[in-house]
Formats: C-alpha cells, structure tokens, sequence
C-alpha cells in the first residue's frame, strides 16, 4: 500500500500555546433601555394600578387626569452612527396629549411644534430624571416621538447635547445590572 504524501504544514504531537487562537464574539453592548411604565405606575399599589391606571405600550392615563407617552432621549454615541437611547415617559397636558392622539396615525404629526413635557422616570445612575423639563417632538408614524431635554447641566441633558463614549454605555450597563 502506497502512502499519500501530506502537504503543508508537518503535523506534529506538540501544541504550543502560540499557534492556538480563541476568538469569542464580544456581546453586543445594548444601545437602548426601555421603561415599560411611568414613575407612578411603579409607585402604585397593585390595587391603584388596576383600577386608576390606562396602560398602553405607547400611552399612559392616570386617574383619567395626568397623561403620558412613551417617547425617545436619543443619545449620540462618539465615532458610531447608532445612537443609544432612552425609551421614557413624560407626562403631557391634557390638551396637548389629546392633540397628539388626533394626529397619532397622521402625516400632519411631523409639522407638529413640539409639545412641553415633564420627564417621568427616575433613571438610576443618574441624579434624579423625574421631573426634568422636556419638549416632545413628534415624527413620522410608527416612529416614537424625540424627547429633547430642557439644556440645562444635568448630566443626561448634558449627554444628549455633546454625546457619549461606548465606556460611558458600559458604565450604564454595569449600572443597570446591579440595581
């Protein structure tokens, strides 16, 4: 029986630590967090949340007299062209709120002037969210309204201005995870 000559490389028994590589894929740091309700809900007992709360995946009513909407702080993110972003509620006025919902599924929702708002989470990791002044920016349908933060030195307001570094998202990651 003839052998077949191997090309290339000569195998040998030996491995050495120089020719072995280990590529594992780095996860994908999360560009985005969501809160699924506004402050209040949270603070509500469970009794208070069946009974005085309207929740929607985009709208909120509380009580039937303080308004909210889900909407976008859109961070942008040093030498990336994604953006990280806050998914929160502010709380709007009552007409305000309802001149949103007439123009909800309309083209017309993009010509709209931005409506005040008042932020309505408390983010952690931050000195407190809850309250800070807002205006909110309707887009195009399907797309979730721009929450721009009053610019004031508050470091969120601060970061949706100058933008951030993917340490400072690892930094909020870390944050997150452990609260």
């Amino acid at each position: 029986m003839r052998r077949r000559k191997l090309y290339g490389k000569k195998k040998t028994n030996k491995l050495h630590y120089k020719d072995l590589t280990c590529e594992h894929p780095q996860p994908a740091l999360p560009m985005s967090y969501t809160s699924e309700a506004p402050f209040y809900y949270y603070d509500a007992s469970d009794d208070e949340r069946q009974n005085d709360f309207e929740l929607y995946s985009e709208i909120c009513i509380m009580n039937q007299e303080h308004f909210f909407v889900r909407g976008c702080v859109e961070i942008p993110v040093f030498n990336e062209e994604e953006f990280f972003t806050w998914n929160i509620w502010v709380s709007l006025s009552e007409e305000n709120f309802r001149r949103m919902i007439d123009v909800w599924e309309s083209d017309k929702k993009e010509k709209e002037p931005p409506y005040f708002g008042w932020f309505s989470v408390s983010i952690p990791g931050y000195p407190e969210t809850l309250n800070l002044k807002t205006n909110v920016h309707t887009r195009s349908v399907g797309t979730r309204p721009l929450i721009e933060l009053e610019p004031t030195d508050h470091p969120l307001a601060v970061e949706q201005r100058e933008g951030i570094t993917l340490e400072r998202i690892k930094d909020i990651q870390k944050q997150l995870t452990t609260y």
